[in-house]
């Protein structure tokens, strides 16, 4: 029997544990009401005992079915619980990603501000190594500039604009560059690449800070404060031999990597040398009309442009090498050598004026060793007995402008005189009377007395017909290089035999 309850909660317990008949049979033989011998009837009790049983096994079924289903309802909230947290992780993710995304975006925002990390394809390997040499860039005068953001300060421009001149593409709907062609006197035309503002902004910059302060050989004259074609022409005056020799294709001829090299030969990093080298080079670009859209389209390698300011000084520099190797050659064969541009010019007398075959095998063998190629046909040797020319002057007894120039430019002045300057034409100029102004002065720096004649006789014709330059400003060797001198690089001649002297034309027959 069990022990009694002791409390209501424990008397519903025990009738939940069995029955509520099997309780009160098991109170009433307790309390003596019922017999507990075995042999007393106990049908009733049995069948109390037997309902007892099987509600209790009912009762242990259905604790089973409320625990099963309870535990399919656990597992259910067990699965939405799980979902709300997935839910809520991958709003937190995504959240978290934005904000990344949005922090990564700033700091590349702020990155582009002061790095830049690509210019093109094929190349940007250098960018990011900015270890310079200083000591040698301090010991010739150069500034210090490692990298892209110190060379954006110095030029006083930011690092995007700075990325935008620079960067470079084989297809682009812009161009920092104007393209149109001149005349050759020789036939044909020459593009001419002229830089837009802001480029020619950042290249002047680069000559002046950069190029200009390096020294070059005493041997060239072209593109140099205080030199001019008078300079270069002087030190062949009274010689018994002259030999001029061009350089085919001068600017194009010095590519991308070339002028890379020279500014890392100068000791800045690989970083800033290759934004100086796409600073002052380019690549031919065809212009294509497609859909209305305007595209320039790159034909070529990057090569320096014929028309940007910085091109005469690097050639200058990348030529003090062979500035060097053609004078020690010249010093032992007796010849003396100058350079204006790609306009070499030797000259000796005496003896060593035999040596003019020595010299060209030389010659010819030097120059493409530096990266050149001679201009075919246009190597000229004059001898004393016809007339020599250096860069557009005689320089036979002495310096002097050639006599049909001097000619054709006494005739036009005569007609103006006589008719007036209208429907005529002196060089490229519009103005007529400012462009005979100007060549009496290139006279005058060659030939002081006659050029002083010619330029009263134009002043004359200015004061008489108006226009033109007010005063007869006078040129010195310093500021002023002849437009026409012969030169790849601004006027060519026709190439001619070689020892064959030119043929005079009757000077009437030269208008």
């Amino acid at each position: 029997m069990s022990d009694q309850p002791t409390s209501r909660k424990a008397l519903y317990e025990r009738i939940r544990n069995s029955s509520k008949d099997e309780v009160i049979l098991e109170e009433m033989i307790r309390l003596g009401f019922w017999p507990t011998s075995k042999d007393m009837p106990q049908a009733p009790a049995d069948d109390i005992r037997r309902k007892g049983e099987l509600s209790r096994r009912l009762s242990e079924l259905r604790q089973q079915q409320m625990g099963l289903q309870s535990e399919a309802k656990l597992k259910e909230e067990a699965r939405k619980l799980r979902m709300a947290e997935a839910r809520a992780r991958r709003l937190e993710n995504r959240e978290r990603r934005l904000r990344e995304r949005s922090e990564r975006a700033a700091a590349w925002r702020k990155t582009k501000q002061r790095e830049i990390g690509y210019l093109g394809e094929g190349v940007s390997a250098g960018l990011g190594q900015r270890a310079v040499d200083e000591p040698r860039l301090v010991a010739q005068g150069l500034p210090v500039l490692p990298d892209a953001a110190s060379l954006a300060d110095a030029m006083g421009i930011s690092v995007p604009a700075l990325r935008f001149l620079a960067f470079t593409r084989s297809t682009s709907k812009h161009s920092h560059y104007q393209r149109f062609t001149v005349a050759k006197k020789s036939g044909g035309t020459r593009t001419i690449s002229a830089p837009m503002p802001r480029l020619k902004a950042a290249q002047h910059w680069i000559l002046e800070t950069i190029l200009s302060p390096l020294p070059l050989h005493d041997a060239a004259h072209g593109f140099r404060p205080g030199r001019s074609i008078v300079s270069n022409a002087k030190p062949h005056v009274g010689s018994d031999v002259v030999v001029n020799i061009d350089l085919e294709n001068f600017f194009p001829t010095v590519g991308y990597r070339r002028v890379k090299g020279l500014f890392a030969k100068f000791g800045y990093s690989e970083e800033t040398a290759t934004i100086l080298a796409l600073l002052c080079t380019e690549p031919d670009a065809k212009r294509i009309e497609l859909d209305e859209e305007v595209y320039h389209v790159a034909v070529s390698d990057r090569f320096l442009p014929q028309g940007a300011p910085t091109s005469p000084a690097i050639t200058n520099l990348l030529c003090r090498r062979l500035d060097v190797r053609m004078t020690g050659i010249c010093n032992a064969l007796g010849f003396v050598y100058t350079r204006y541009a790609d306009d070499l010019t030797f000259s000796a007398s005496g003896e060593s004026a035999k040596n003019v075959g020595k010299l060209l095998s030389q010659v010819e063998w030097l120059i493409p060793e530096e990266g050149f190629k001679i201009h075919p046909g246009k190597t000229r040797i004059f001898r004393s007995g016809r007339r020599q020319e250096v860069t557009g002057l005689v320089v036979n007894e002495s310096l002097a402008v050639p006599r049909h120039r001097l000619r054709e430019f006494r005739s036009l002045l005569f007609h103006i005189g006589k008719d007036g300057p209208e429907s005529k034409s002196w060089g490229q100029g519009d103005d007529v009377l400012a462009s005979a102004m100007g060549f009496a002065n290139f006279v005058s720096m060659v030939q002081p007395e006659k050029g002083a004649a010619l330029k009263a006789q134009v002043a004359a014709l200015i004061a008489r017909f108006g226009g033109g330059p007010t005063t007869a400003s006078t040129a010195s060797p310093e500021t002023h290089e002849e437009p026409e001198a012969k030169s790849d690089l601004e006027a060519e001649s026709s190439p001619g035999p070689v020892d064959e002297p030119p043929k005079k034309k009757k000077w009437w027959k030269l208008f």
